[in-house]
C-alpha cells in the first residue's frame, strides 16, 4: 500500500533537489528544438530507470540494522546538503545536446533518454532517492514520490523552463531543498543515537 505521507514528502525534496540541475535546461533546450511529447517520452522512460536502480539500491540498505542505516542516511543527507549549497544552483551550460537527423518519436525520444540517462546517472537526486527508500523501508511509496517529481521537473523544463527560472530563484529553491536535507539528516542521526 502507498504512504501519501512519505510519496508527498519524497517529491517535495526530490523536486526542490533537481529543479536547479541541469534536467530543467536540458529539458527546455530539447523542448524547444524537439516535439515536446516525444521528449518528454524519453526523459520520462530514463527517469524512471534511474528510480527504479535508486529504490533498489536503498533497499538492500534496509537489510542492515536500523541504526546503522538511520547513520548513513544521516551522513548522507547532510552531505547532499553541503554538496547543494556548494553549487552555484544553476545548469551545466556546456552540456551539449545532439540534433538528431529527424523529428521522428524514436530519435527524439532515444536522443532525451541516452541524455537523461547518462547526465544524471549517480546524481545528487538518485543517490537521495535511493537513502530515502532506506530510510523509510518502503520502496513503492518512495519511487513514486521521487519518479513524480522528477516528471515534474522534466515537464516544467520542456514546456516553461525559462518562465519559471525567472519568477523564482534557484538560489532560493537550492536553499530550501538544503534546509531539507539537513532536517532529515539530522532526524536520522538523532534516530540513529537513540534508537
Amino acid at each position: 500500500m502507498i504512504s501519501f505521507s512519505v510519496t508527498a514528502l519524497v517529491f517535495g525534496v526530490v523536486l526542490l533537489a533537481e529543479l536547479p540541475d541541469k534536467t530543467a535546461l536540458a529539458g527546455l533546450v530539447l523542448g524547444t528544438r524537439y516535439r515536446a511529447s516525444y521528449v518528454f517520452a524519453g526523459v520520462a522512460a530514463a527517469f524512471a530507470v534511474h528510480v527504479a536502480l535508486a529504490v533498489a539500491a536503498g533497499s538492500v540498505l534496509t537489510l542492515l540494522p536500523q541504526q546503522i542505516v538511520h547513520a548513513v542516511t544521516g551522513v548522507l543527507f547532510l552531505g547532499g546538503a553541503a554538496v547543494l549549497l556548494r553549487t552555484k544552483g544553476g545548469a551545466d551550460d556546456d552540456a551539449e545536446i545532439r540534433r538528431p537527423e529527424d523529428q521522428g518519436f524514436w530519435k527524439v525520444s532515444g536522443a532525451g533518454f541516452m541524455l537523461i540517462l547518462v547526465a544524471e546517472f549517480g546524481d545528487l537526486t538518485q543517490i537521495m532517492t535511493a537513502n530515502l527508500a532506506a530510510r523509510y523501508d518502503d520502496p513503492l511509496s518512495v519511487g513514486l514520490g521521487a519518479v513524480l517529481a522528477l516528471w515534474a521537473v522534466a515537464g516544467l523544463g520542456i514546456l516553461g523552463g525559462r518562465a519559471l527560472m525567472k519568477r523564482v530563484p534557484l538560489k532560493l529553491i537550492t536553499r530550501i531543498a538544503a534546509v531539507l536535507m539537513v532536517g532529515l539528516g539530522v532526524w536520522s542521526l538523532w534516530e540513529a543515537v537513540t534508537g
